[in-house]
Order: structure tokens, then C-alpha cells, then sequence
């Protein structure tokens, strides 16, 4: 749930999951059109509103992925395998 502020005299606080919201305006206050067609206006900038999406949905994601190290590819070591030498394949079109 991200935090918001009601457009009123108050500015009251109110929470508002953020996949419901559809769109977000600036007409010239922020109008947060929501899946269920209601709009609520904000007094929290568009951009505000949009970086507390994004900071709501990097924390839901830190939560979910294990939290070990990244080893990169250069951090791996190599390991050599030994091969087999094999008869290359004939092709019975090209029978000499």
C-alpha cells in the first residue's frame, strides 16, 4: 500500500493500493483514476505518487528473491573438461 493525501481542507491520510490505480493526471491538482472508474484527487504530486509506486513494488520484489549474494560470471571459476575424440560423421550422399 502506498501513502497518500486527500485533496481536502484536512489532507487527510489515506492508503491506496497501487494496483488499482490506472492513471494518474495533473489537471492542475492530481486526479488518481482507479480500475473501478472512481477518481480521487491528491494532493501529492504525480511524480511523488509515482515514485512511491515504484519504491511499494522494489520492496514487495526484495521481499521475494532470496537475499544471496549475485555472483557474476567472472567471479566463477573455470573448469576444464576433457573430450573425447570422435569419428567425424559421414554423410551417405557424399560416398566416395
Amino acid at each position: 500500500m502506498i501513502r497518500l493525501h486527500r485533496l481536502s481542507t484536512r489532507a487527510e491520510v489515506f492508503y491506496l493500493n497501487p494496483d488499482l490505480i490506472v492513471s494518474i493526471d495533473s489537471t492542475p491538482d492530481t486526479v488518481v483514476t482507479l480500475t473501478t472508474h472512481q477518481k480521487v484527487l491528491v494532493s501529492d504530486s504525480p511524480e511523488v505518487v509515482v515514485t512511491a509506486i515504484k519504491e511499494w513494488r522494489a520492496s514487495i520484489l526484495a521481499l521475494a528473491l532470496p537475499s544471496t549474494p549475485v555472483k557474476r560470471r567472472s567471479d566463477a571459476a573455470l573448469t576444464l573438461v576433457a573430450a573425447t575424440a570422435a569419428p567425424p560423421p559421414s554423410n551417405p550422399d557424399n560416398e566416395e
